[in-house]
């Protein structure tokens, strides 16, 4: 059997987590709540606490301020506000 096949089972048998040895770096990261903010509550949000925010939730913190409360609307909130 080939290297390449032998990693592939290791792979799926440990539940398509590669534990290898290789770390993986990623930007996203899951807090343990989800925010459970209003439209009101976003719309009168100072800046900087929708930064903190979205760096809590490694989404990326770019834009105005209007920018930015639109894009933390659109990823929390589970109906069109």
């Amino acid at each position: 059997m080939s290297s390449l096949s032998q990693n592939m089972n290791k792979v799926v048998a440990n539940g398509g987590h590669n534990q290898m040895g290789k770390e993986k770096i990623s930007c996203f990261q899951m807090p343990l709540h989800y925010p459970r903010y209003t439209p009101a509550d976003y719309k009168a949000m100072p800046e900087w606490k929708l930064d903190c925010l979205l760096r809590e939730y490694g989404l990326p913190v770019v834009g105005d301020v209007s920018s930015k409360r639109n894009f933390a609307m659109g990823a929390f909130l589970w109906s069109g506000y």
